[in-house]
Parts: C-alpha cells; sequence; structure tokens
C-alpha cells in the first residue's frame, strides 16, 4: 500500500504477500455490525498487484454506492498504465527508483484520472497461456529493459525505447481498448471513467505516523510508493475514528496492513499473538511457509496500542508495507470484541472463502495507510484536514 488523493497507499504497497503465516488461533463467532456491498472475490494468483485489486473492489464498492450498478473493472488496464509511467520514472531518476510489481493506492487513482478506466471484459490481461496472473516474467522483462536502456548505450536516449516497453507490456497484458460498448453504448476509456462518476478528488489518503506533524500531509517512506503521494496524518485513535465512522455511513475503504505477522492466519483471521514478530518479505510469503513449522500463538487480549508503538514498529520494520485489502464491514465475535470485515484478493480461500476478519487492535497496529471517500471523514476530523 509498496493521493493528494493523497494517496500513498501504503497500500502503498504493496507487492502483495499471496502467502501468509499459520497459526493456531481460538475458534471464532462473528456476528455481523455492519456490511456494505462488494463485487465478487478475486485471485491476484501469482502477481504482486494487490494493490490495484484492492483499489479497484474499493472503487466497484465505490460506484456500487453511488450508482447502484455492480461493474467489474480492469486489473491489467491499470498495470499496464502504471508500469509505463514508473518505468519512464525511473528512467529519469537513474534508476533511483523502486520497479518492481509492488504499487499504490494512490496509483490506480492516478491511472484512472489520467487515461481512464475499461471493464475486465475488454482487457483481462492473460496474454500468457494461464487461466490467472503469471507476473513475475513480465517484472523481470520490464526491469532487465528497462535498466538495458538506462545504461544509455548510445550516450543519449532515442524516441524508441518508450515503443519498445509498451510491446512488452502489450505482448503480456494485450493492448489498450480505445473503444468499447457496454449495455449497447459506446464508451472511451475516459467516457467510461467520467459515466462511473470515478472522482480523483473525491478521496483521501489517511495514515498516522508521530515522526510527522499531525493535521499535515507527509510522503510515506516506503519504496512502492513510487508517485511520492502524501497521506494526511492522523493521531491512531482519530485514524480509527475515521474507519468506524466511514463503515457505520455506508462507504468502504482501501486499507494497506502489515500481514507478516504471526497473527494473519490461513483462516481468515488476523489478531495480535503473543510474542509477535515479522515473518519476513513477500516474496517469502509467495513462495510459501510449511505449516508443519509456524508456531503456535495465543492471542492478546486487551492490547492497547500507542502512536510511539506504531512509530517503533514503523522504524524497526516490525511493521512492514506487505498488502493492500479492502474493508467493507464491521462484525463482533463471541466476547464482544469488534473485528473489521476485510475483502482480500487471493480467491476464494481460508475459513471464510476469500473474507477476513481483523481485530480492532490488529488494525490499529498494523496499518499504514487508507483511502476513504472525503465524505466518511467525521466533521472534526474533517475541519482539522482543512477538507471540505
Amino acid at each position: 500500500m509498496k493521493l493528494k488523493l493523497t494517496l500513498t497507499a501504503a497500500a502503498i504497497a504493496l507487492s502483495c504477500a499471496a502467502a501468509f503465516a499459520q497459526n493456531e488461533t481460538p475458534e471464532f463467532e462473528f456476528t455481523v455490525v455492519k456490511e456494505n456491498p462488494i463485487t465478487s472475490i478475486k485471485d491476484q494468483h501469482r502477481s504482486g498487484t494487490c494493490w490495484c485489486f484492492s483499489a479497484l473492489s474499493f472503487i466497484e464498492s465505490e460506484i456500487l454506492r453511488t450508482k447502484g450498478l455492480e461493474v467489474d473493472l480492469s486489473e491489467m488496464f491499470v498495470v499496464g498504465k502504471s508500469y509505463h509511467d514508473r518505468a519512464i520514472k525511473y528512467v529519469r531518476l537513474d534508476g533511483h527508483l523502486n520497479l518492481a510489481a509492488g504499487s499504490s493506492f494512490g496509483d490506480v487513482l492516478h491511472v484512472i484520472k489520467d487515461y481512464g478506466i475499461v471493464p475486465n471484459a475488454e482487457m483481462p490481461g492473460l496474454n500468457y497461456g494461464t487461466e490467472k496472473p503469471e507476473h513475475f516474467e513480465m517484472d523481470a522483462a520490464i526491469k532487465g529493459y528497462t535498466d538495458a536502456i538506462n545504461s544509455r548505450p548510445n550516450k543519449t536516449l532515442t524516441t524508441a525505447w518508450t515503443r519498445g516497453l509498451d510491446g512488452i507490456i502489450a505482448a503480456y497484458l494485450g493492448e489498450y481498448p480505445t473503444e468499447f460498448t457496454v449495455d449497447g453504448k459506446t464508451y472511451t476509456p475516459e467516457s467510461y471513467r467520467d459515466y462511473l462518476g470515478i472522482n480523483y478528488d473525491d478521496y483521501v489518503n489517511l495514515s498516522s505516523f508521530a515522526h510527522q506533524p499531525w493535521y499535515e500531509q507527509f510522503v510515506i517512506e516506503v519504496c512502492d510508493n513510487w508517485r511520492w503521494d502524501t497521506a494526511y496524518n492522523l493521531p491512531v485513535n482519530e485514524l480509527m475514528e475515521v474507519m468506524e465512522n466511514a463503515i457505520m455511513k455506508g462507504y468502504t475503504i482501501a486499507w494497506g496492513s502489515d500481514v507478516s505477522e504471526k497473527g494473519f492466519t490461513r483462516n481468515g483471521t488476523a489478531v495480535i499473538v503473543e510474542e509477535q514478530k515479522a515473518k519476513g518479505s513477500d516474496m517469502e510469503h509467495w513462495t510459501g511457509k510449511s505449516e508443519a513449522k509456524q508456531d503456535e500463538a495465543k492471542k492478546v487480549d486487551d492490547f492497547v496500542v500507542t502512536d510511539e508503538m506504531r512509530l517503533e514498529g514503523y522504524n524497526n520494520k516490525t511493521t512492514t508495507d506487505d498488502h493492500g485489502m479492502h474493508i467493507y464491514g464491521i462484525a463482533k465475535d463471541q466476547n464482544g470484541e469488534l473485528y473489521y470485515m476485510v475483502k482480500n484478493s487471493w480467491g476464494e480461500s481460508g475459513k471464510y472463502k476469500g473474507i477476513w476478519y481483523a481485530s480492532e487492535d490488529f488494525v490499529s497496529y498494523k496499518t499504514l495507510n487508507i483511502v476513504v471517500h472525503k465524505d466518511a471523514l467525521p466533521k472534526h476530523i474533517a475541519k482539522k484536514l482543512g477538507i471540505k
């Protein structure tokens, strides 16, 4: 979660863990308090595109909320445009930028603002013989090509190199549609965006780290925030107030979080556990960990999160920029403890078929950033941020 929209997404993120810690956790019984509409569960499979799947899931819920339309938007349209913009910036900065699979929620909104959006049926992005995303080869091809260009064998760059880049992207993801028909009407990517009512300026990015002034914007320092988008900085208690208010008022949330924790389980729960430790990189998650090697973990009750704790985790890398997801509801367990209902992008996996339940203290402790509609902010917090 690797917007001014303030959108960083740390979601920024989000190279996207696709496998995660398996631990012994208590059995839960959840009762829904508030559940907002979402679209179907998707599977990013072997691609570091959680940032895109989760952000577009969030946008799809926004379209359900505002227009009552259920749409399936093309993640790979966004991924291709993002890679194009990122490679150009990478070359301009002589390679001093992250050119990899991960990116941010803000990146998605930038792409939609600049290029529009298309239905998934118009660009599923599977031009390489598999039924689900498999991006490691494409990621390596783009990086290798761009590094070769960046070495400047002609000393100056020609006008051809961006066409070569776009050729690689098109070979894997397909050509970008210029016109298409939905329900008998012809659209361009830009006119479809406008029809759906996706407005970049309606969304705000929020974070909570005490090394920066409260209620001001700052750049979250993670590699996947390659656009250098900014986020509004709130104390953690006010960040959590925004999240609960948003859900209860009918909004959903794009959520960037650390998922390398022992308490983030394969069984669809995320809780604070004893001796919680970061368990490695997203790539380690992708390759998987043997369930037999996972330690047992006991849930910690009455865990109090402070701004100082969050900053310590950020500074010492026990809170890491792992994964983008989509929060759409609130539930309570059998003991009355509050949990956020999370739509993931790992297919219908886990006990709850693609849905995770994240405890309030886990969300409070391990959130990197969130993106919400500006109208989801409590009025007194919006006033502190100068948002109207």
